[in-house]
């Protein structure tokens, strides 16, 4: 452990489950590496990842954004193509975008992409799927309304989904964010997660709760049922 990370350690009292605010206060003050953290938040659920409707994904609009700019690309065709560009998306285009990907030219974050073209696209999904590019109607990212879609995106629309042990990872800010911010931007992802309980799920649902810096210890957050 080193003396950074010892250090901070001494502000937390680890037995104690803090509010969403002072956690949101505590992991700002604990982020002293010499670059702008990611601020991340974890929760467990209680739900059987192995079940398909158990499964958690989906996106939600975090209010403070996520202190990071994204390139995002969009397939389309016709007059949807100046919908995206109006819209701020980084790149436009169908075909000549589609062999340019083929080729390994990645000059995007997210790819969005019109149900009309989907079709075209079934030749890319080895290529995007294992970077997690593919475009999907789960998150967002298949549909017809391609200027709402990358407004949102620009704006800090993330997209989140439980990983093999059931917990939902996502970054909720930069440690350059206020407290308040930080707090707000987890509100809204749990208070997503919570409306998103699966029927199927027994016992407790939100589990644990931790907020962290990218170089920093976690901070548990008391668990309730309202945010």
């Amino acid at each position: 452990m080193g003396k950074r990370f010892e250090a901070a350690l001494k502000e937390l009292d680890r037995a104690r489950l803090y509010s969403l605010d002072e956690a949101a206060a505590l992991v700002k003050k604990t982020a002293t590496a010499k670059f702008d953290e990611s601020i991340e938040l974890h929760v467990r659920l209680g739900i059987d990842p192995r079940q398909s409707d158990q499964k958690i994904r989906g996106t939600v609009p975090l209010p403070h954004g996520t202190g990071a700019s994204r390139r995002v690309a969009v397939i389309t065709k016709g007059e949807k193509v100046k919908e995206a560009q109006a819209a701020g998306a980084d790149v436009v285009g169908h075909a000549e975008l589609i062999e340019e990907i083929e080729k390994g030219k990645f000059d995007f974050d997210v790819l969005v992409a019109s149900p009309d073209v989907m079709k075209d696209l079934t030749k890319l999904a080895k290529v995007l799927g294992p970077r997690g590019l593919m475009p999907n109607p789960k998150s967002g990212t298949v549909t017809p309304d391609i200027a709402k879609a990358v407004k949102e995106l620009k704006a800090g629309r993330v997209e989140f989904k439980n990983d093999d042990f059931g917990i939902v990872h996502l970054a909720v800010g930069k440690k350059s964010f206020a407290p308040e911010q930080i707090a707000a931007n987890a509100k809204t992802v749990l208070t997503s997660l919570l409306r998103m309980k699966p029927s199927a799920a027994k016992g407790i649902y939100m589990r644990s709760i931790t907020l962290s810096s990218t170089m920093g210890p976690g901070v548990k957050v008391a668990v309730s049922d309202k945010f």
